[in-house]
């Protein structure tokens, strides 16, 4: 998904939307997020994933018994992924002949990239009875704040904060690992909870419920 001030460095290919494809291949599978979204579907649920990257959420998720169809823009990343149906394709253009009973959006897209369009995509693959799965971005930026954390071997910090109008920041992001270094800048939109039914409303989704206790992860339905 490529979007506008995004950007990224560092050691391999870097996708369109700034992600270095090196750094997120060499990440552990994502088996909680994976677990998340299981729960909320019945057995066997058809996934459309819509910014699959490498897979870290598509295997765990094809191990719980859903098929699933993984979109990415770049075809770096979906190279790493096997198992699912592979599409190469910017989510906002997407238009499959299928629909499907869950719709997955996650790392946070719906704050950093065309919203409207995005959701609209996530709209047009879901089912009548489907279930889209979002899952937005709860960190309140600070400007000039930087932070510093780790897991999984990974060294994060944000090294820079800028403010982009209301609501919005400009945020650049370095992962350490193994002695490689990459960044990653973006801009990032909030979607509150008095935001979200109209964003929602304006694509023809209706929201259905929180999925966690922080209001991260966001169900939605066709309305």
């Amino acid at each position: 998904m490529t979007g506008t001030g995004m950007s990224g460095t560092g050691p391999g290919e870097i996708a369109p939307d700034g992600s270095a494809v090196e750094f997120y291949a060499a990440m552990p599978f994502d088996e909680r997020s994976a677990a998340l979204v299981h729960g909320a579907l019945a057995p066997g649920t058809a996934i459309l994933e819509l910014g699959a990257g490498t897979g870290r959420v598509t295997a765990p998720l094809l191990a719980l018994g859903h098929p699933v169809t993984a979109v990415d823009d770049s075809p770096e990343m979906l190279a790493h992924i096997q198992g699912a149906t592979t599409v190469h394709s910017a989510i906002q253009d997407l238009d499959l002949p299928d629909r499907f009973g869950c719709v997955l959006m996650m790392s946070y897209l719906v704050n950093y990239g065309d919203r409207e369009a995005l959701l609209r995509a996530c709209r047009r693959h879901a089912a009548p009875d489907g279930l889209v799965i979002l899952q937005r971005e709860t960190l309140e930026w600070e400007e000039g704040s930087p932070r510093d954390w780790s897991h999984d071997g990974i060294d994060f910090r944000v090294t820079q904060v800028e403010p982009r109008g209301p609501g919005a920041v400009a945020a650049t992001i370095e992962y350490r690992m193994g002695g490689r270094r990459w960044t990653h800048s973006f801009t990032s939109r909030r979607l509150d909870d008095d935001q979200l039914p109209a964003a929602l409303e304006a694509a023809g989704l209706r929201f259905d419920r929180f999925l966690d206790d922080t209001g991260g992860w966001v169900a939605a339905r066709p309305a």
